[in-house]
């Protein structure tokens, strides 16, 4: 499992950058981090990466934001506000999850509960007196750069 150090929110969107060349339809990233750790920032890095270039902010109310990207779209989705899986279908989050046109993002990922599919990508973020530890998860090899 990669391990990666942060201390910027530049290098927490440049690692974001970098992954989202592994990406392909059909992927889940689950994001994990207590609040204020870097969740929403990784989420705009792989946004970055996709080609998507307008305002990528935390869909906290909106609770999910569809963009286009070049060749993918991307879904980022904020489970902050739900706390049950049967929460998360009722919003239609099976779409999401099943959707091979888009790489999906989903901060608070632990709320789906068993929904989460078994093959997602795992990224959890933590906070350190110097910034951000960033672990990756995945069950196929990705190619993330250090930042």
């Amino acid at each position: 499992m990669p391990v990666f150090e942060s201390t910027t929110d530049e290098m927490t969107e440049a690692l974001g950058r970098s992954l989202a060349g592994s990406l392909r339809g059909g992927d889940v990233i689950a994001l994990h981090g207590d609040l204020g750790a870097g969740k929403t920032v990784m989420a705009r890095g792989i946004a970055r990466g996709l080609g998507i270039e307008e305002a990528v902010t935390s869909p906290t109310f909106a609770l999910v934001q569809d963009y286009d990207g070049t060749a993918l779209r991307f879904c980022h989705i904020d489970l902050y506000r739900l706390d049950t899986p049967d929460a998360a279908i009722a919003i239609g989050i099976d779409e999401y999850l099943n959707d091979k046109r888009s790489v999906t993002a989903v901060e608070w990922a632990e709320r789906l509960g068993n929904l989460c599919p078994k093959d997602a990508i795992e990224i959890k973020i933590s906070t350190t007196s110097d910034g951000r530890r960033i672990e990756i998860k995945s069950e196929r090899q990705l190619d993330v750069s250090p930042p």
